[in-house]
């Protein structure tokens, strides 16, 4: 109280007192103690509005304890003190960083990502041992020119900034390995790209790229270029030379064809997905010895040439939404197929309801109608000298081969232990025990979970879905149409991974709220349940949602909310009691009803 009175009536000795240190998180003295001995100080999530002068004078000032204990242990020693190497100041509320950076020579991590830095201080380039810089999510318009004085960065985050451009000397940062500008608002970038020659990671997506420059084909250790998200209208055909390309993406562009791709002999994936590419030409496709996957969807191809089959390694081949009438049939021969996605096109040849069945049996089909060309389609695979007399009733080639356990149109109740015992330490991708008797989901599905992508349980009378398949966490399709089921257990929520879900022909009187939860889905097929309403927002998170088919339930309306759900390019709402959309409106297409939806939410 009396220390109180005195400030009120003004305290004759404060002129000698130190002035007292502005409010704000304090740094722990615990952890600049830990920090000397370690090298390594973490600050991240404290609040802080800047960094205090005592962090960037750690290596310099007497630690305070020096002043108060004189015996010292040898723990103690603080003039044997570790420089700090690694500073994390991530998740704070920084609008700048101190030019006293500099003081920190030794540093080679310095991580500021998720603070509301507007610039970068210049003494950043004189930090020359550091090897790590992320400073994503700020707000940055620009880079300064000493950046690139840091020789020895092997990698710069600067995604989720608001860069409008890139200093020229760039190239100077040659060993640079990941560099990620990603969601900024570039429309080009320096020539001088091309003397990063050890960049293996470049991720320019959501930006405002126009082109490429030819020159970034110079980079020889690129393994993964994004330039998803942009406006470019054509790819530089000397990207086609760049021999260490694994991974290249190129969705949502303005793409009208596809380069031919001569050199990239370690292409694993390309993803060229909403796009307007018309035509799909042998040459694009002939040099692509180890493409595994291939993402065309939500283009405007017409038709697939032969020499797909010449993609001997391609697991999965996403053609959905496209302009396509007819298939080679050999398709069906490629040995490692496990996903086929041929939704939204006019094909005339294929039924729509095969289409729904999954890859397995799309694929099936494919095979009988070249075999109607060439042989009886009745002939049974070779019985190898492996197969032992009690798996005379398994197709052990199918386990072997074609990774696939299939136990289907048998009316069994439950599927014999054999048949799993038959697959010992064979990889199963696909599991097929359709069309039977089974109240259950065998329990022992869980023994494959390391390995298995597609299971298909229709036309069975389960009632519940079992823990065991929610530990399932490879799996991509599920179709477990037919079924008596009425809900989905919260723990589906683990198959991160689930891109297509067939639902269809159960007894469902509410959308399963953890398919909301499952942002991988691509497909839901909910066609013919009882399904009395959906959510329009949880919906809208959904943003990889290409297809919902609500066919045949009972929705006495349908939000008008829905019509923000953009990435929907298949809506199917026929069947249901609802009286506007009209029947009109819902024939001219997926795209006409969410228009119409939009027009009707409230303003």
């Amino acid at each position: 109280m009396a220390a109180a009175r005195r400030a009120r009536a003004g305290d004759p000795r404060a002129g000698f007192r130190r002035p007292a240190a502005e409010p704000g998180p304090a740094v722990p003295q615990g952890l600049i103690r830990a920090a000397r001995k370690s090298g390594q100080l973490n600050l991240s999530g404290r609040n802080l509005s800047e960094v205090p002068q005592h962090v960037w004078r750690i290596n310099l000032d007497t630690p305070e304890e020096a002043h108060q204990n004189l015996s010292f242990g040898a723990a103690d020693r603080w003039w044997e003190q570790t420089d700090l190497t690694k500073l994390i100041l991530a998740s704070n509320k920084l609008q700048c960083l101190s030019e006293d950076v500099k003081l920190l020579p030794a540093l080679t991590v310095l991580d500021v990502h998720d603070n509301q830095l507007t610039s970068l201080p210049s003494a950043l380039g004189q930090l020359e041992n550091l090897q790590k810089l992320d400073v994503s999510h700020n707000k940055l318009k620009s880079i300064p020119e000493e950046l690139m004085q840091l020789s020895h960065l092997k990698s710069l985050l600067l995604h989720h900034n608001e860069l409008n451009h890139l200093p020229d000397g760039f190239g100077q940062l040659v060993n640079l390995e990941e560099l990620d500008l990603s969601n900024n608002h570039l429309s080009d970038i320096p020539t001088s790209f091309a003397l990063l020659i050890n960049l293996v990671r470049l991720n320019l997506a959501c930006n405002q790229l126009k082109n490429l420059p030819a020159d970034i084909s110079a980079m020889k250790s690129l393994r993964q270029l994004d330039c998803t998200k942009n406006y470019l209208e054509t790819v530089p055909s000397k990207l086609a030379t760049m021999a260490s390309l694994e991974q290249l993406y190129l969705r949502k562009n303005k793409l009208r064809s596809l380069p031919e791709f001569p050199s990239c002999k370690l292409l694993k994936e390309l993803h060229a997905g909403e796009n307007q590419i018309e035509i799909l030409n042998a040459e694009n496709l002939k040099h692509l010895n180890s493409l595994s996957v291939l993402e065309l969807r939500d283009n405007k191809i017409k038709s697939v040439p032969d020499e797909i089959t010449l993609l001997q390694k391609l697991e999965r081949l996403d053609l959905a939404n496209n302009d396509i009438s007819r298939l080679p049939y050999t398709l069906g021969n490629l040995p490692q197929l496990k996903f086929l996605a041929l939704e939204g096109n006019p094909l005339r040849t294929i039924r729509r309801d095969l289409l729904q069945k999954g890859t397995q049996e799309l694929l099936k089909y494919l095979r009988s109608k070249i075999q109607d060309d060439v042989t009886s389609p009745n002939e049974e695979p070779p019985v190898t000298a492996m197969t032992l007399p009690s798996e005379s009733r398994i197709n052990m080639h199918a386990i072997t081969s074609l990774k696939l356990l299939e136990y289907s149109e048998k009316q069994a109740a439950v599927i014999p232990d054999e048949m799993f015992n038959a697959v010992r330490s064979n990889p199963v991708a696909t599991v097929n025990f359709s069309k039977n008797q089974l109240n259950e989901i065998p329990p022992r599905i869980v023994e494959l979970k390391d390995s298995l992508c597609d299971v298909n349980l229709g036309f069975n009378k389960i009632s519940s879905i079992s823990l065991e398949l929610c530990m399932l966490h490879k799996l991509t399709h599920l179709d477990i149409r037919n079924n008596f089921l009425t809900s989905l257990p919260e723990e589906m929520e683990a198959l991160t991974r689930l891109q297509v879900i067939n639902l269809s022909f159960n007894r469902f009187k509410v959308f399963p709220s953890v398919l909301y939860h499952i942002v991988a889905l691509e497909t839901i097929l909910l066609s013919n349940n009882q399904v009395g309403s959906i959510d329009p927002l949880q919906l809208k998170k959904m943003d990889k949602l290409g297809t919902l088919d609500l066919q045949n339930n009972d929705l006495l309306q349908v939000p008008p909310e829905l019509g923000n759900c953009e990435t929907l390019r298949t809506l199917l709402l026929e069947g249901n009691p609802f009286r506007t959309p009209r029947a009109a409106i819902l024939a001219k297409g997926t795209a006409a009803v969410l228009e119409y939806l939009r027009s009707r939410i409230p303003t």
